[in-house]
């Protein structure tokens, strides 16, 4: 994965901008969760400073990945489409105090840092948008299991059969 290294102090307070689209093979965490490496994350970062004048990045991820259903246990694509803000604490000391004052579950505070690889906030992002449980909204190729649950006999029939013989 092409290194993106950022001073995210900078960055959010020159209201900096960054973008791409990243193939998903080239995120290693990502395509454990995935049933192959195909598709791409396109993604944006936009530095600037909340109302309260801490640092604050905006962070977009939209793209396609192949996951396996549970369900059925075959590949379908989910579509990742999620923006998040980070805003930016100089410690984690820092980081906790700010959280207490904004109470608000929208917005994530993390530990900023002069040397801090975009790529990974890009790729945490992605694994955040991922469901807890992946499963098509309905699920192909159903009628072979359908069938197989209604023809299900039970026990006690083939013991009915026995007796009767």
């Amino acid at each position: 994965m092409n290194a993106i290294v950022i001073d995210a102090f900078d960055f959010c307070r020159s209201n900096g901008s960054q973008h791409g689209t990243t193939p998903v093979a080239e995120m290693t965490r990502l395509t454990k969760d995935c049933a192959d490496t195909s598709g791409t994350i396109t993604w944006k970062a936009v530095g600037g400073t909340s109302k309260m004048g801490f640092p604050q990045m905006t962070l977009s991820v939209t793209g396609t990945v192949q996951l396996v259903c549970q369900r059925c246990l075959t590949p379908y694509a989910h579509t990742i489409d999620a923006q998040t803000v980070l805003m930016l604490g100089k410690d984690d000391e820092q980081a906790d105090e700010i959280e207490e004052m904004l109470n608000d579950e929208t917005i994530d505070v993390i530990v900023g840092s002069r040397s801090m690889e975009l790529m990974d906030l890009v790729e945490d992002e992605a694994l955040l948008a991922l469901p807890h449980t992946p499963k098509h909204d309905d699920c192909p190729e159903t009628a072979l299991l359908d069938k197989a649950k209604s023809e299900k006999l039970s026990p006690f029939d083939a013991l009915k059969g026995l007796k009767s013989e």
